[in-house]
Order: C-alpha cells, then structure tokens, then sequence
C-alpha cells in the first residue's frame, strides 16, 4: 500500500519541480484562483490577458469597470456572468484589508469563506499560491488519483479529506513548498495519465502501486 508521501516522491522523481502558481503578482494568482473554476486554465490564461492588455488587472482596476465590461473580458473563462460578479465581491473584500500577512491561517481562511463565490479549494488555491500558507488543496484531480490507489474515499467531505493529506505529510518539513508542488504534480498526472476516461495505466509511473486497471 502506497503512503501519501511516497506518491509525492514518484511523481517528482517523473516530473520534476513543478514551480507553481504560473502568475505575474500574488493578486494575478487571487484572479486565477476565481477564474478557474469549472474551466480549463488555458481559458482562464485567455481571460488573464485579456485584462492586462486593458491594464485592468489589480483590485482597484476591476472595482473600477462596469459589470458587463469585466464580464466581457473574461468571457473566455466561462460562466462569465457569475465569474465577473465573484470578481467585484473579492476586489471588495480585498480593497478594505489591512496587515493580512500578520493574521494566522485559519483567521484568514476564514475570512476568505465569507467572500460570495470564494468556496474552500479557492480559499485554499488563494492561501497555498497567494499567501504562502500550507493549505492542501484538494480537486477533482486529487479525489480521481487517490481514491484509485485505495488511500481515500472520493465521496468524502473536502474538509475532511485537507486534514486527510496535512495530518499525513505533518512530518515533512517546509510544507508550503511541499504543498504547491505536490499539488501541481497531481494536476499534472491527472490531465496526462490518471485521466477520467481511457486513462493511460502503462505508462503511469505509480502503476505498481495502484489496482485500478486490474
């Protein structure tokens, strides 16, 4: 039976350093965060330029345009509507914050949950990549590859399954910088290997440790 870190250890040793999250500033990480959900990052990329090409991408740029304007400019990402609304509300929160680097993780995580849009894997996306904290996030991604190496119940609730991995890798040092690389390799090996469908089991390099395919 595989442990939580030795997965980790053979998706580096296949894939190498990961060096996410790929953005220009932390707020660029915070929009990416949003605009990735329940999208392709290659449409939230699209989304992100469009921004910068109207120098509208800080906080005070996008409180600043209209609705339909910020809308228009994500288009690509999908769901543009509800995406540029989720957009004003963080802006909002995040326009009236001060000494956010002093809070504690769990203050700010908090904080975060009570944004309208912002739901726990973006809190967390937005705490790992943004503000450097070990929070582990968990997708759709991560659920596909573990509960097919019989380490976790897919079903299960997002919380329970963050304490799951941080309660496992407790032991490791340096967990931010654990934390986002694990986190990419996962992305990684899902999209290329461990795929929903005809996933590519004879060339993945955790097949000795997974039954899936048997």
């Amino acid at each position: 039976m595989p442990t939580f870190y030795s997965v980790y250890t053979k998706l580096h040793r296949h894939y190498g350093t990961q060096s996410w999250w790929p953005a220009d500033s932390k707020f660029e990480v915070m929009v990416g965060a949003i605009l990735t959900q329940n999208t392709s990052w290659s449409n939230v990329e699209k989304a992100l330029e469009a921004l910068k090409s109207k120098n509208c991408l800080s906080c005070d740029a996008i409180l600043r345009l209209s609705h339909d304007k910020l809308a228009e400019l994500i288009k690509s990402s999908g769901y543009f509507n509800v995406k540029a609304q989720r957009l004003k509300n963080y802006c909002f929160w995040y326009a009236q914050q001060k000494n956010l680097s002093h809070r504690t993780t769990d203050e700010l995580r908090a904080d975060l949950l009570t944004i309208n849009g912002v739901g726990p894997e973006t809190a967390d996306d937005i705490l790992l990549y943004a503000f450097h904290r070990p929070e582990f996030v968990i997708d759709a991604y991560t659920r596909r590859i573990f509960s097919r190496l019989n380490l976790i119940d897919k079903n299960h609730s997002y919380e329970s399954l963050r304490l799951l991995f941080e309660n496992k890798l407790a032991k490791q040092k340096n967990k931010v910088k654990l934390f986002n690389d694990y986190h990419a390799l996962i992305v990684n090996h899902a999209k290329d290997i461990c795929r929903a469908r005809n996933p590519v089991c004879k060339k993945c390099c955790l097949k000795q440790q997974c039954h899936y395919n048997e």
